[in-house]
């Protein structure tokens, strides 16, 4: 691995992943039944990527207090969760329509009345979501290539490079949770 380049497959991954994922939320005629419930997913969600938050958060402080092997699990054992929200993620948007903020009835349309119980928050929701989804795509390969650097033992490379994909990756986590804490109860 020290040795391996791994750019093709990790740009392959990072632009398989986000059109994948796009086609299933913007083409709803398209579900598919996995013979299992997948509504309690978003839950699942919501744990896992608190679970990579405090994972991230001990990362860092792993390698601030120089324990790079607790350190280097902490990041793997993030990898490993993000794979499987990955996984989830396209399991639940392939057997379920997109669930809409504000939409009381559960009818995947807002009328009048439920935009305006909604109200101004509508409009946050939508700005976390919005940049949720945005840095979830753009995250992908920050993360594979500061993996990647350290696995090659390319040290200063996967620090300079994980300043940027730290803050960022976090900050996919904690608004996975808070999506999911504000739109929980539309599901």
């Amino acid at each position: 691995m020290k040795n391996k380049n791994l750019t093709l497959p990790i740009i392959i991954v990072s632009v398989a992943v986000p059109l994948a994922v796009a086609f299933l939320i913007l083409v709803p005629s398209v579900k598919v039944n996995f013979g299992f419930n997948t509504s309690v997913l978003p839950l699942f969600h919501a744990t896992l990527n608190a679970t990579v938050a405090i994972l991230l958060l001990a990362s860092l402080w792993f390698i601030r207090h120089g324990q790079r092997q607790a350190h280097k699990v902490a990041n793997l054992v993030a990898v490993a969760l993000s794979a499987i929200f990955l996984v989830s993620y396209v399991i639940y948007h392939a057997s379920n329509p997109s669930t809409l903020y504000g939409d009381l009835n559960k009818d995947g349309h807002l009328d009048a009345a439920e935009k305006a119980a909604a109200g101004s928050l509508r409009y946050v929701y939508y700005f976390v979501l919005t940049s949720h989804i945005v840095l979830s795509g753009i995250i992908i390969p920050f993360v594979l290539f500061t993996l990647q650097r350290a696995f090659q033992e390319r040290f200063d490379k996967h620090r300079k490079l994980a300043r940027i994909t730290w803050p960022l990756w976090f900050y996919v986590a904690v608004t996975g949770v808070i999506v999911y804490l504000m739109v929980s109860k539309y599901y």
